[in-house]
């Protein structure tokens, strides 16, 4: 038997000035309101001392800083949850209409620009108000699963990237026209109700990017799901005035909702010329299959089985890859590095102009000869074998931003970078925090040590991945788990506890479009992922008292770190 409660709070994320997270675009600034962001989160405990908490804020996506502040503070503050780091799953379901300037990595914030400690205290605030509200609302209950897909002709998730899905061996070769087709359609609906049969919440997995509103927007929104989640909110409210409805990512790296082109604004958007009416026309499509899958749910066998959960920190810029990935070569990953490709954007968020694109191309092969060419020959042993490691795991990607070394273009002297600061505010302020030491300290710029974690609730696994997995990559990711669990049902949960861009499939990352730039660690990223969960599974079948702890911890920070990367606009925040 299983208590299960859901809790739900809103973020009082209204500050004036403050750069939205997703599109790297220092436009796009908060100026009001649209729809409230709200987190939501589902406790359950299965009656034998087995407890868990699944929470989705509708944010672009959670930090490794904002994991952990939560985890410490529901220890400290709520002890009696029984919740911990290993047991408390936080994903984001990757609005980019949120704020951002969150993250104790710096490079993620310079948009913002820098970080704005009360975007951090309030997210924390909320995920734990939210987490603490679902386990005071815990109830016996029952738990089921369906599972849906929709029909071809429904206009809610595209293939960005078709050049690159093709290239998958096990996929269908679709033409532009068909990339509708060249996505998972499938949704996933877990059904909870209590014994006395209320609907207590839903959980909805489906993969489309919550990019329905464009970069040129300055009103915060929850895009797509957080429409979904209002409209099934307000079905049920009539029922349970606390149903909460919960619509999270499944692998959607390459799915956007967009697929008209506006030749105004030359990128594509969704059905309507206004973003919002095309976010709930999506958001609303999501929502009635979700709802159609509730209710089927009630003919579906009930969850049974104990609550278990395990996860571990890996150093992903240096996993070994396992053999049965690479054809039995040894292969490993590299140290996190973004490509042209990650600059120049996509249909729906462009970057930079693609003349600008080209001109970077000529810089980083240029930089490449010389390192190979020039000095890697001049170099010590130790020197000339990491550069030639970093070409080749990074293989035929174009270097730019190497986020572990702290070098854009072959360069730690960001003062002197021949990009003017004068031709973009983003370029201007990465100066600006260069002069100031941020980007000088001895950090990475962005994650490397990050988690994977299983939450297992009877015949249910969630795998928490913190990343944008692709179409494919999930559907390998999942057939790498369903190994060690056959017979469950396997759902990947991206955007988990922590983000590191996104896992593509070798096959897709030799294509370098937009998802293979922003791949960190390589053409075997997704081998790696798949090689640290095999590990964890592994240790998962193991009773709880033989498993192993953490091998790496995360990263710690201390507050000179975090007052260097602060906003140097705060005083301009309302």
């Amino acid at each position: 038997m299983y208590k299960t409660g859901f809790g739900k709070s809103e973020m009082n994320l209204l500050i004036k000035g403050v750069g939205m997270l997703g599109y790297g675009a220092y436009h796009n600034k908060v100026k009001g309101m649209e729809i409230p962001l709200c987190v939501r989160a589902m406790y359950i405990l299965d009656g034998s001392g087995g407890v868990c908490c699944f929470v989705n804020a509708e944010l672009c996506f959670i930090t490794p800083n904002i994991k952990s502040a939560v985890a410490k503070k529901i220890q400290e503050e709520h002890s009696a949850l029984g919740l911990n780091d290993d047991n408390l799953m936080i994903t984001a379901q990757h609005t980019h209409s949120a704020p951002g300037g969150y993250s104790f990595h710096g490079f993620y914030n310079i948009s913002i620009p820098g970080f704005v400690p009360e975007v951090f205290g309030e997210i924390v605030r909320s995920i734990t108000e939210a987490i603490v509200s679902a386990a005071s609302a815990a109830v016996p209950s029952e738990l089921r699963i369906t599972k849906g897909v929709f029909p071809d002709a429904v206009p809610v998730a595209f293939n960005r990237s078709i050049a690159a899905f093709n290239a998958n061996p096990e996929t269908p070769k679709y033409r532009q026209s068909e990339h509708h087709l060249a996505v998972d359609r499938g949704m996933t609906v877990l059904r909870v109700d209590s014994t006395e049969g209320k609907p207590l919440g839903i959980i909805s997995w489906f993969g489309v990017h919550t990019t329905s509103i464009s970069n040129d927007n300055t009103l915060i929104s929850s895009d797509n799901k957080g429409y979904a989640s209002f409209y099934c909110e307000e079905k049920y409210r009539h029922q349970n005035e606390n149903f909460t409805a919960i619509f999270a990512q499944a692998p959607c790296g390459d799915i956007t909702p967009n697929y008209v082109w506006d030749s105004k604004k030359k990128w594509t958007r969704g059905k309507f010329e206004n973003d919002f009416e095309s976010a709930k026309f999506n958001g609303h499509l999501q929502f009635e299959l979700a709802d159609s899958l509730f209710s089927q749910a009630l003919t579906s066998q009930q969850i049974t089985g104990a609550i278990d959960c395990i996860q571990n920190y890996s150093d992903f810029s240096s996993v070994t890859i396992d053999t049965q990935y690479t054809e039995g070569k040894y292969r490993t990953t590299g140290k996190p590095v973004l490509g042209v490709a990650f600059l120049v954007g996509t249909k729906e968020g462009p970057g930079i102009p693609a003349i600008a694109g080209g001109i970077l191309r000529i810089g980083t092969t240029l930089v490449k000869w010389y390192e190979l060419g020039i000095l890697a020959p001049l170099s010590s042993k130790r020197k000339r074998a990491i550069l030639h490691l970093k070409y080749k795991t990074h293989k035929n990607k174009h270097l730019l931003i190497e986020t572990a070394s702290r070098r854009i273009m072959g360069t730690g002297n960001l003062k002197g970078l021949i990009l003017p600061g004068f031709a973009d505010k983003v370029i201007y302020y990465m100066k600006q925090f260069y002069q100031t030491g941020a980007m000088q300290q001895k950090i990475a710029w962005t994650p490397h040590i990050l988690p994977i974690q299983l939450l297992k609730i009877g015949s249910l696994i969630l795998a928490g991945s913190p990343g944008e997995l692709t179409t494919v990559a999930g559907w390998r990711l999942a057939k790498t788990l369903s190994g060690y669990f056959p017979g469950s049902e396997i759902v990947n949960s991206p955007y988990a506890n922590a983000y590191c861009g996104y896992i593509t499939t070798r096959e897709e990352y030799e294509k370098q479009l937009y998802e293979g730039g922003h791949t960190v660690f390589g053409e075997w990223t997704l081998a790696a992922f798949q090689t640290r969960f095999g590990e964890l599974c592994k240790e998962f079948l193991k009773n709880k008292a033989e498993r192993a702890g953490y091998e790496t911890e995360p990263e710690e920070f201390d507050d000179q770190y975090i007052e260097k990367w602060k906003s140097p606009e705060a005083a301009l925040f309302q």
